[in-house]
């Protein structure tokens, strides 16, 4: 009597778990993540639910309903982001051999509070027809007299240069560091407000060379295959090109903690990683997982794998810091 009541409790619990679902709040845009849910949902019976929003808004409504959260999961671009979210108390620690055998480590906490679930790697695009073929670039390359008035950048206000000023710190110190920012200051054409912009002033003439995310890069190629730009992968010669994360992390007190940490280990799978590497044109976390073919079109490059992420969030500050003294609006 008493194993058949243990075994209706479990089925009771199960269901209102399963008839509940997993909430998760996300910066990604709908069509990025919709889709990945509901292969999620079709495998398990678990109903994904899901708040999109721009990740602090989505931060400040973790830190309002962190006693009784809605919340299970935390997912949001950039390391810079998953960082200030775990600073702040908002995410869980989690202990999972899958996700720390699917999860390279310098892609994760180093408390294991979140997890990179997809890569894109920050790097520099050139206008073809202004910048030799077989030019080889690097992010202090770009401080030089010879690139004056050549470069575009995109406004240091948004959290991707945040964390890749962050990466020059760790790598060449403060000092070091305020040199070559300097120097694209004194280099840059213009400010742009995306990388989308950056791109499209590149591929104008405007400028000979520009800094942006690979799949913003894709996405543009894709639409105007004709357009006059390429990927030079920086930094081939010495620490590898900056690359970052979109990954998610357990909200503090979500009360479906086992039923969330079963989802993110399955977004770290090979069924999953298949879906991020083709719906955005990133890069898997995992090896061997199937790159879209136009992502493998950009060919191999050497990454940087001795930075780890957790420092873009710690030191975001002083890279906000550094990149106002020198006017990098």
């Amino acid at each position: 009597m008493m194993k058949i009541l243990s075994t209706a409790f479990l089925l009771i619990c199960c269901f209102a778990v399963n008839a509940k679902g997993l909430t998760v709040y996300t910066s990604r845009k709908e069509h990025l993540v919709k889709d990945i849910f509901k292969a999620y949902e079709g495998k398990t019976g678990v109903k994904i639910n899901y708040k999109t929003g721009k990740a602090g808004a989505l931060i400040q409504n973790l830190k309002a309903e962190l006693k009784n959260p809605e919340a299970d999961i935390f997912m949001t671009v950039d390391a810079g982001n998953l960082w200030y979210a775990s600073h702040e108390g908002l995410l869980n620690s989690l202990s999972s051999k899958v996700l720390d055998k699917n999860v390279p480590s310098h892609l994760r906490d180093r408390d294991s509070k979140w997890y990179g679930l997809s890569v894109r790697a920050r790097t520099t695009v050139v206008n073809t027809k202004l910048v030799k073929n077989g030019t080889t670039l690097s992010y202090e390359d770009l401080a030089r007299p010879e690139w004056k008035g050549k470069l575009c950048l995109r406004t240091s206000k948004k959290v991707y240069n945040q964390s890749l000023v962050a990466m020059l710190i760790s790598t060449h110190g403060y000092e070091k560091t305020k040199k070559i920012i300097t120097g694209w200051v004194s280099n840059k054409v213009d400010i742009f407000s995306n990388d989308t912009n950056v791109l499209k002033a590149v591929a104008a003439g405007q400028c000979a060379v520009g800094i942006v995310n690979t799949y913003y890069f894709g996405r543009l190629m894709k639409k105007s295959p004709k357009l006059p730009l390429a990927i030079t992968w920086p930094n081939q010669k010495s620490y590898g090109v900056h690359i970052n994360v979109s990954g998610a992390g357990i909200v503090k007190n979500s009360k479906n903690q086992v039923e969330a940490q079963k989802f993110l280990e399955w977004l770290s799978s090979s069924e999953a990683q298949k879906h991020f590497a083709q719906v955005n044109m990133e890069f898997p976390i995992l090896k061997n997982a199937p790159q879209s073919d136009i992502v493998k079109s950009w060919g191999k490059f050497k990454a940087n794998t001795a930075f780890n992420l957790t420092d873009a969030g710690k030191l975001q500050k002083k890279a906000i810091k550094l990149m106002h003294e020198v006017g990098y609006k």
